[in-house]
Formats: C-alpha cells, structure tokens, sequence
C-alpha cells in the first residue's frame, strides 16, 4: 500500500464509529450478551423491580449511550461498548416483558421480534441502500443501526428463553444448539459466497441466545438446571472479562492509528 492508499485507509479508519469485525469483537459480544442477560435479571428478579420498571430504567440508559455514540466523531471502544451492555439489558428485560408480562408466550414473543428485526432491516435497506454495520458513521445509518440491533438483542433473548424451556433442551442443550448455529455461519462465511453483511447480521443474532442461555445457566437454581450462581457475583467476573476484551481492542485501536 503506497502513502496515499495508506492516507485514504486511515482516514476511513477515522470516519468509522463501529469496531472491526475480528474474532475479539464476537468474544466481547457473547460476554456482553451474557453480562446483559445476568444482570437484567438481577436488575428485574432479584431487586424485585418487575420487568417493566427494569426495562424503562435500561432504556433511559440505552437512549443515553446511543446519543453519546452519534455525537462521537469516531469510533470510541468503551462508548461503542457500553451501548451494547445497555441494548442487551433492554433487551433481557424487554422480551422477558414481553413473553410473560403480556402473556404471548417464547414462541410468540420469538415471533414478533423477528418481524422487528426483519422489519428494522428492510427499512434500513430501502433508505440506505445497504445493511453493512461497517458503514454506521451518519446520525440517521446509526440509528438504524442501534435499532436493529436493539430489536435483536432482545429477539436472542427470547430465542434463548424458547430453546431452553418450550423446546425442552436445557440450558446446556440450548448452549449445544446455537454454538452449533454459528460455528456452521461460520463455515458459510469461510467457504460460501453467501452475503457477508447477511451472515454479519446472522451471527450476531444468534450470539445473543447463547449468550442467554449461558446467563441462564450460571444462575437459574440447581433444581432448574443451572449452577444456581449468585447474579450479582457472575454480573462482576463477566463485566471484567468483557472489560479485558475492551481494553485489549481499544490498545489494537490505538496501536494501527499511530
């Protein structure tokens, strides 16, 4: 690459306001998906505030990150981060709200949501002309793109909720089964020409179910199937992975704009 390309690349780099998509950006996804889900618990069930009143306190929180991450001139790791932890929360709270709250049910709740999600995408595509989550450096892509992944945080939520408990697999099981999902996206990704941006937005889907499911294992009561672990407990040690994880992007991030 001569100096000129090296110019363009970097100031592209500049522009973009989302991570790359590397292998330590789906790491911090499962951990933040998992974080979001234990503590939307602790938040809703063990604090006792009811899914409503959690879901309306995470979204003040999601609203606020949100309008911090497009007033942000460029790619702010623990910004960028810190939105996602609030999106999953929502989502956890929301879809639990939503299958049991108005009594619709996993499959149902799982239902609508995926019509939001489609929906939100659709909307996007016509508007934009592109999905690409790499291109979300204008107010207007961005929203889209914190809705569509808003809508999908909480659809993985329910997603998980459905495979461990209608469907009857387990914790363990539904771990099994959306490990399984995204190791053959994986494999669509590495030897298929199948869109990247769709298998970008498949992936990230079903990240948020196994990150449900393996919430749910940790501190769901032995008796149900789960390690019966303390939320708040488990919300610390994964806050500070996935914090490990932020720092070692962030020092990547730093180290390629020198």
């Amino acid at each position: 690459m001569n100096t000129h390309d090296l110019k363009i690349q970097q100031t592209e780099d500049l522009i973009q306001k989302v991570p790359q998509i590397t292998v330590i950006f789906w790491l911090t996804k499962i951990f933040a998906t998992t974080f979001g889900e234990i503590a939307g618990d602790a938040v809703s069930m063990s604090l006792n505030l009811g899914y409503l009143i959690s879901t309306v306190i995470f979204a003040i929180l999601f609203i606020t990150f949100v309008v911090w991450q497009i007033k942000s001139s460029k790619y702010r790791p623990f910004i960028y981060w810190f939105t996602i932890i609030a999106s999953t929360t929502v989502g956890t709270t929301l879809a639990d709200f939503v299958d049991r709250s108005l009594g619709i049910g996993y499959w149902g709740g799982s239902s609508l949501l995926f019509l939001c999600v489609s929906l939100s995408l659709w909307l996007w595509y016509k508007t934009e002309g592109s999905i690409s989550p790499h291109v979300a450096h204008a107010p207007r892509i961005e929203l889209f793109y914190w809705i569509t992944i808003t809508f999908s945080q909480t659809l993985g939520t329910a997603l998980g909720d459905w495979s461990a408990d209608t469907a009857g697999l387990g914790y363990l099981g539904g771990v099994a089964l959306f490990a399984c999902l995204i190791l053959f996206t994986l494999y669509l990704y590495l030897f298929t020409p199948i869109s990247r941006v769709l298998l970008f937005w498949t992936a990230f889907v079903l990240t948020r179910p196994l990150g449900a499911v393996v919430g749910d294992f940790l501190d769901k009561p032995l008796s149900s199937g789960g390690l019966d672990l303390s939320r708040f407990t488990a919300s610390i040690v994964l806050f500070f992975v996935m914090m490990v994880c932020v720092f070692w992007e962030h020092w990547n991030y730093q180290k390629r704009h020198k």
